[in-house]
């Protein structure tokens, strides 16, 4: 991040809000016994810009201000990072309001264009969500099979609150084998714009990005990552119909079933240098 991003984030975010991501429980073993365990946290975040509320996400609470940041970016609520003048969580009332002084006239019609989609935390887009696809330009990653190996087994060390309490997803923004964030939620979508928050507002490129997710590859999932300008695109879960239809048109190379040794390219096997096959 260059110093002028990082200054301009400090004086956008009014709050530092953090809250437990995990609370701890009892629970009985199928022995009948009594043990401690964790449970991850769900909680409703309302998000407001200019005022009005526009939706309420169930989440974990990791970073709520890059939530809602990156939710209103890629729905097409909003667009141009210079124009935003704070964003405003407060846990008391469960809101995160930005304000900004792009036009933002429109957004009663924009709210009655949706469609209930298969996200799990979300489950709708709305009106702009389609808007600009026609106008995203993919560079065309080169990526080695020994990289995608080392990037699955050090994201092993991620998914903290997984490990600790079950009932999230992961998604992280990775560089050849390395993890450069990674943020868990409820939903892979508030995980996802969660990551795209953060890029948006540090003016990150990632045009020499992967994206992980331990979801499933649905349309949403494929649009979204286009919209951050990341090529690749991997996963430990599945991929959809129309995700894949997408990502063919996008230009992104898609891997899901990705754990271990084992991965399975379904588009863009071409930009994928097989180089530790076995004998």
């Amino acid at each position: 991040m260059t110093q002028s991003n990082a200054n301009k984030s400090l004086k956008l975010v009014k709050t530092n809000a953090e809250v437990p991501l995990t609370i701890a429980v009892k629970a009985i073993n199928e022995q009948g016994e009594s043990v401690d365990k964790f449970v991850a946290c769900e909680r409703p975040l309302t998000v407001y810009l200019n005022w009005q509320p526009i939706v309420t996400l169930m989440t974990l609470g990791a970073k709520p201000e890059s939530l809602a940041l990156g939710y209103l970016k890629n729905q097409g609520f909003i667009n141009d990072a210079s124009l935003l003048e704070s964003i405003i969580v407060d846990w008391d009332v469960d809101s995160a309001a930005i304000l900004t002084k792009e036009q933002t006239a429109d957004l009663d019609k924009q709210l009655s264009e949706k469609t209930v989609t298969s996200g799990c935390g979300q489950g709708t887009v709305y009106g702009g969500f389609m808007q600009g696809l026609d106008d995203i330009k993919l560079p065309t990653p080169q990526l080695q099979q020994s990289t995608l190996y080392n990037l699955l087994k050090n994201i092993s060390a991620y998914n903290e609150t997984y490990k600790n309490a079950g009932a999230v997803h992961g998604c992280g923004i990775c560089k050849d084998d390395q993890i450069l964030a990674f943020i868990e939620d409820v939903g892979r979508h508030n995980a996802v714009d969660t990551l795209a928050g953060d890029m948006w507002l540090e003016g990150e490129n990632g045009h020499d990005k992967i994206f992980y997710t331990t979801g499933r590859l649905t349309s949403e999932m494929v649009i979204k990552i286009a919209k951050m300008g990341i090529p690749v695109l991997l996963s430990r879960s599945g991929v959809t119909q129309m995700g894949l239809e997408l990502a063919q048109k996008l230009g992104i190379t898609i891997i899901a079933r990705a754990k271990g040794r084992h991965f399975l390219v379904y588009h863009g096997a071409e930009n994928i240098e097989f180089d530790a096959m076995k004998v």
